[in-house]
């Protein structure tokens, strides 16, 4: 097995990250700091990760509803509260599969399984979120259809998605938006692209996956069900 496929699997941090921990030499293996990506671990190898072994753990794969003003970062320079803050009896070790901003609330998953995540959030696999947003102004017919098309932003055009408009009231629009993308602070950009600053900003959807019997603040763990679907609908969007 790989050392970064190791370390996503003990639950140290998803693939990507692994690899950047193993390249800036946080990583030994016999005692040996390793520097290379690719690095194949044989039976018996003792890994670890500062200066602590690092063993292999039980899959856990949450659901979390998130509140606004909370970090998805497992670290935090400034002190600010952290979505692992809110998993009260999780005594395994677990990072956000993808991200949401601190000031967007709603759907996050949480795991310790590296190839879940890495299934989950590469651009490759279409998995679909749905966001409810609150937006500046009164959306018209021909701004939801630009927004279905692709809107221009300085890392490139979106994919198509899907928009709706939900209601509308006192200058603002609720609008319903379905992206396969996971461009960094997407949803605001586009919204901001077409004319409409973003207000507030909720996931509630993921996949097949709602907020349904999970509290703001709370969470819950996904069913093996839920995870082998999931992992199902990545690789056939993948091929």
């Amino acid at each position: 097995m790989r050392l970064a496929k190791y370390l996503a699997d003990s639950g140290i941090s998803s693939r990507r990250q692994a690899e950047k921990l193993i390249a800036q030499g946080k990583v030994k293996v016999n005692g040996q700091t390793i520097y290379e990506l690719a690095f194949t671990l044989n039976p018996g190898d003792r890994v670890e990760y500062e200066g602590k072994i690092v063993e292999s753990a039980d899959r856990v794969y949450l659901l979390l509803n998130k509140p606004r003003g909370y970090i998805c970062t497992l670290f935090d320079p400034q002190g600010r509260p952290r979505v692992i803050d809110l998993l009260n009896g999780i005594n395994t070790r677990v990072f956000p599969v993808g991200r949401l901003d601190f000031d967007t609330e709603g759907l996050l998953l949480l795991s310790n399984d590296g190839e879940f995540s890495n299934l989950m959030t590469h651009p490759r696999y279409l998995i679909p979120k749905k966001y409810e947003a609150w937006v500046q102004g009164l959306l018209n017919p021909d701004t939801i259809r630009k927004l279905e098309k692709g809107v221009a932003l300085e890392d490139g055009i979106t994919a198509p998605s899907r928009a709706k408009l939900l209601s509308s009231e006192k200058g603002q629009s609720l609008l319903e938006l379905e992206i396969h993308e996971g461009k960094k602070r997407q949803i605001k950009r586009m919204c901001l692209a077409v004319g409409h600053r973003v207000i507030s900003l909720k996931r509630t959807a993921l996949a097949f996956l709602t907020l349904e019997g999970v509290a703001r603040g709370q969470f819950r763990f996904l069913t093996s069900a839920e995870v082998e679907g999931l992992i199902m609908l990545a690789r056939q969007s993948g091929k």
